[in-house]
C-alpha cells in the first residue's frame, strides 16, 4: 500500500474545493430556490381548494356544523380522569423550637 502523507498543497485544495462547492451550491440556490418554493406553495393552495370544495359538496357533511355560532364537543373519545392511590394520611409537622 501507498499512503500519501499529508501536505500543506493538499490541504490547500482541499480547502479551496469545499469554498467552491459551498459557493456553487449557493449559487443554484439562490437560482433553484424560489422556484420549488412557489411550486410547493402552489401545491399546498390546490390541496387547500380541493380540501374545501370537498367540504361544501359532501352530503354526508352535517348542516349544524356550518354554523359559525355553534361548537360541538366530542366528548365520546375523552378519557376519564384516572383515579389516584391513597398511600396514606396526611401528616401535619410542626417545627419545635
Amino acid at each position: 500500500m501507498i499512503m500519501q502523507e499529508a501536505s500543506f498543497t493538499n490541504l490547500f485544495k482541499t480547502i479551496m474545493w469545499i469554498i467552491a462547492f459551498y459557493y456553487i451550491f449557493k449559487f443554484l440556490a439562490r437560482i433553484f430556490l424560489p422556484v420549488l418554493v412557489k411550486k410547493a406553495v402552489e401545491k399546498a393552495g390546490e390541496n387547500f381548494q380541493r380540501q374545501q370544495q370537498y367540504g361544501q359538496h359532501n352530503p354526508w357533511q352535517n348542516t349544524r356544523s356550518n354554523n359559525n355560532d355553534e361548537i360541538i364537543i366530542n366528548t365520546e373519545n375523552a378519557k376519564k380522569p384516572r383515579e389516584t392511590k391513597k398511600v396514606g394520611d396526611y401528616v401535619d409537622y410542626e417545627e419545635i423550637d
